[in-house]
């Protein structure tokens, strides 16, 4: 893609010294436009193939893995909910109880969280894929 992006400025400037007719020129370089656009989206689909070919899996490990781990998160996120009543009844009780969880996420290494970033990212973006393909 850096490649591309590269080419297209000088090809620009090419194209206002090589062709006269202004409406010309501008066809060309819609056309530049046109096939930058067509090469980012084959890079895109390039991308997002690995994702849906792994959703579909038939293997219920591998389809099921990021929706699952997406699930553990969501009940780590709602388990504020009750850590809030905790609060209400005994605020010492639940800064105790957090300071304990914020020591836990804090000691949880740096890639754990990249991976879950990354495969919420996948996971959602396999998800669209799908729907604007109509498989989901």
């Amino acid at each position: 893609m850096p490649i591309l992006e590269s080419l297209i400025g000088p090809i620009t400037r090419i194209i206002d010294k090589v062709i006269p007719d202004k409406e010309a020129r501008d066809r060309a370089k819609l056309e530049l436009l046109s096939l930058e656009a067509d090469h980012e989206l084959k890079q895109i689909e390039a991308r997002l193939s690995a994702i849906v070919t792994e959703a579909q899996s038939p293997d219920p490990w591998t389809s099921r893995a990021r929706p699952g781990f997406l699930y553990v998160m969501y009940l780590i996120i709602l388990f504020a909910i009750p850590m809030g009543v905790i609060g209400a009844f005994n605020p010492a009780t639940a800064h105790a109880i957090g300071k304990g969880m914020t020591s836990y996420l804090n000691a949880l290494p740096e890639p754990l969280y990249a991976l879950f970033g990354t495969g919420y990212l996948g996971y959602t973006a396999a998800r669209q894929w799908g729907k604007v393909k109509g498989v989901d």
